[in-house]
C-alpha cells in the first residue's frame, strides 16, 4: 500500500482549502481595473480633461464619459480628449444617450439615429474604445415598451455593417424605467449580438423589479461594459421601497454580484456609477393599476426580487453635511466606494 503520508488536522485543511480558493480568485481580482462615469461625480462642472484628472488623482484607470454635441462633432476635439487621456493611463469608453427613435429621450435635433450612432462610432474609434454605450429611454417608454423595442431595432438594423466595420458594439444599458433583462435579451438577439450588447448595470434592475443577480445571470453573456453601485430593498405599506447606496450599504449582494462578474467577464474593468439616492423610489404594487406596465413579468422573477424586500430594513438617506455641496458629496461617495471595491477585490471569494 504507497505511503499516503500522516492526515491533514482540521486546521491544516481549511486552510489548505481556503487558499485553493483564494488563489483563483487572486488571480482574476489581480487584472480587474477600476473605473467610473463622469456622472459619479457630477454637479462639480468638470470639463471632459477635469474629469480626467480626478479619475487619476484617486487611481482609476479607466473612465466612461459623454462629450457635448459640438465636441463630439469636432475630430480634433476629441483627440484633444484622448491625447489627455493617454497622459494619465487612462482608457477611454464614450457614453450617448438614445438610440430610439420613438423615446423621449432621443434628441432629434442631433440628426438621425443613423447620423447620431455614425458620429459616436468615430468618437469611439479616436479613444480606441471596443464599445459604446447607449440606451433605448426611461420611464415613459415603459407603457408602450414593446412598441419602442420594435422601433429600436428597427433603427438598428440597417447600420449593421456600419457597426461591424467600426470593430465597435454598442453596449445597450438596461437603464432605470426601460427594459427588463428579458426584454433587453430579445433585443439583442433580434438585431444581433455580433453588433449590440449590454453595458450591464447593477442598480437599475431594483428600478425594474429585478434582483440584480437575475439580471446578471441572464445578460452577462452579452455585457461589454458594467455600471457598477450598490441597492437597498426594503417593504414599505405601500409594497417595495428601493433606493440607491454607497458600495456595501445595500442588501443585493453586491460582494456576491462583483464576484460573479468577474468571474464571468475576467479583465474586464469595474466601471462605478455612483448615483446616491435621495428620497426612495416606491413600487406600489398592492395597487392594481401599479401593474399595467409589467403585465408580462413572470412570477419566478418577481419571486426574487420580493424575497430580497423581505429581509430588508428601512435605509434612508442621511442629510448631507452643512456646508458641503452636492457636487462634493458626490466625490466623497465615489471615493468610499473606490476603497471598498479595492478591498473587496482583496477578500476570499463565496
Amino acid at each position: 500500500m504507497p505511503d499516503i503520508g500522516v492526515p491533514l488536522d482540521r486546521r491544516a485543511f481549511l486552510l489548505t482549502t481556503a487558499a485553493a480558493l483564494r488563489a483563483p480568485w487572486l488571480a482574476a481580482a489581480a487584472n480587474v481595473e477600476l473605473g467610473s462615469v463622469d456622472g459619479s461625480v457630477g454637479g462639480n462642472q468638470f470639463t471632459p480633461t477635469q474629469y480626467l484628472d480626478y479619475f487619476s488623482s484617486i487611481k482609476l484607470t479607466w473612465a466612461m464619459i459623454s462629450l457635448p454635441p459640438a465636441t463630439l462633432s469636432d475630430e480634433a476635439a476629441v483627440r484633444q480628449v484622448k491625447a489627455h487621456a493617454d497622459t494619465l493611463g487612462i482608457k477611454l469608453q464614450l457614453a450617448m444617450s438614445s438610440v430610439c427613435p420613438s423615446a423621449r429621450a432621443f434628441n432629434a435635433q442631433l440628426g438621425t439615429v443613423e447620423e447620431q450612432v455614425t458620429r459616436a462610432l468615430r468618437a469611439s474609434q479616436i479613444f480606441g474604445a471596443r464599445c459604446l454605450r447607449c440606451i433605448l429611454g426611461g420611464d415613459p417608454e415603459r407603457p408602450q415598451i414593446e412598441m419602442h423595442i420594435d422601433n429600436m431595432i428597427k433603427a438598428l438594423r440597417p447600420l449593421r455593417s456600419r457597426i461591424l466595420d467600426a470593430g465597435i458594439k454598442l453596449a445597450v444599458e438596461n437603464h432605470g424605467g426601460d427594459l427588463q433583462a428579458r426584454e433587453m435579451k430579445m433585443m439583442i438577439e433580434a438585431v444581433g449580438p455580433d453588433v449590440i450588447g449590454v453595458c450591464l448595470d447593477s442598480g437599475n434592475p431594483v428600478w425594474m423589479l429585478e434582483d440584480p443577480h437575475m439580471t446578471l445571470e441572464m445578460l452577462i453573456p452579452y455585457a461589454e461594459t458594467c455600471h457598477v453601485r450598490d441597492s437597498a430593498v426594503w417593504k414599505v405599506p405601500e409594497g417595495i421601497a428601493v433606493r440607491w447606496v454607497n458600495m456595501g450599504e445595500g442588501n443585493v449582494d453586491i460582494d456576491g454580484w462583483i464576484r460573479k462578474f468577474v468571474a464571468a467577464r475576467p479583465g474586464m474593468p469595474i466601471i462605478f456609477e455612483n448615483l446616491v439616492s435621495g428620497n426612495p423610489r416606491v413600487h406600489a404594487i398592492y395597487d392594481a393599476k401599479f401593474w399595467t406596465n409589467w403585465q408580462r413579468m413572470p412570477a419566478s422573477e418577481l419571486g426574487r426580487f420580493l424575497a430580497i424586500a423581505e429581509k430588508g430594513t428601512p435605509k434612508l438617506a442621511t442629510p448631507r453635511p452643512a456646508g458641503r455641496t452636492a457636487g462634493q458629496q458626490r466625490i466623497e461617495d465615489l471615493e468610499k466606494c473606490v476603497r471598498y471595491t479595492r478591498d473587496l477585490l482583496q477578500r476570499l471569494p463565496g
